[in-house]
């Protein structure tokens, strides 16, 4: 039997050297089984949650056109990560006679599909909760949860297990000043919006300052410095 093998890595904690562990594993079980090995497919740091992927699209094209009799894999989940899609993975490969079979699972049946892509679905859920867990407890302990904000710079401070904290901010006194000069230019214009527009709804046209703000002001247009 001609064996095609699957590798995929998703995460920055993984590489390249993924995908060749995948790759070894993966002969051990098809020498065991006495297949022959085919070619590998591989899609490197892309998610198992998406099929839209170049490794994944050409093993289901090559398998719609016999190029192998079986697809070995380190996991289920490294083909995908998502029920729908490891259902209609395993569903076509039924249909073309090809055996699935991983090293952690063994050869792969309907049971395995309803289970580990429930599991599956669920660490994606998990995974994607933990940022916005993380984040809103830096927002709890008073730190910044996102990028540098016009008018602040990052603290940096070494903690006692060596890593760097950036999640405080100090005022940077020069953009500061900056900010300062243009909050009550735009609040004031945001205050007489509402004046401007009743005083055109009526037909009036009063161009006196209050109403057009600063626009006769010569320095209009000018940089701040």
């Amino acid at each position: 039997m001609r064996a095609a093998i699957y590798a995929r890595y998703s995460t920055d904690m993984q590489s390249d050297a993924s995908i060749e562990d995948q790759h070894r594993l993966c002969l051990r079980l098809i020498e065991s089984h006495g297949w022959a090995g085919g070619e590998t497919y591989s899609d490197r740091g892309l998610s198992g949650a998406s099929h839209l992927r170049p490794g994944y699209q050409h093993l289901l094209e090559d398998a719609r056109h016999n190029q192998f009799d079986v697809v070995v894999s380190e996991g289920l989940d490294r083909i995908s990560r998502d029920q729908e899609h490891i259902a209609a993975f395993f569903k076509q490969m039924r249909f073309q006679g090809i055996p699935i079979f991983t090293v952690a699972e063994g050869e792969i049946s309907e049971l395995h599909i309803g289970l580990k892509g429930t599991m599956s679905s669920l660490f994606l859920k998990g995974l994607a909760q933990k940022p916005h867990r993380g984040l809103e407890g830096r927002i709890r302990k008073g730190k910044s949860a996102g990028g540098i904000t016009y008018g602040y710079d990052v603290v940096r401070n070494l903690q006692a297990d060596g890593e760097v904290s950036t999640g405080e901010r100090v005022i940077n006194e020069e953009q500061a000043n900056v900010v300062r000069r243009i909050l009550p230019r735009d609040r004031r214009r945001s205050l007489l919006r509402p004046e401007r527009r009743g005083h055109q709804a009526r037909g009036n046209h009063d161009h006196s300052e209050s109403l057009v703000g600063d626009s006769a002001d010569p320095r209009r247009g000018q940089a701040v410095h």
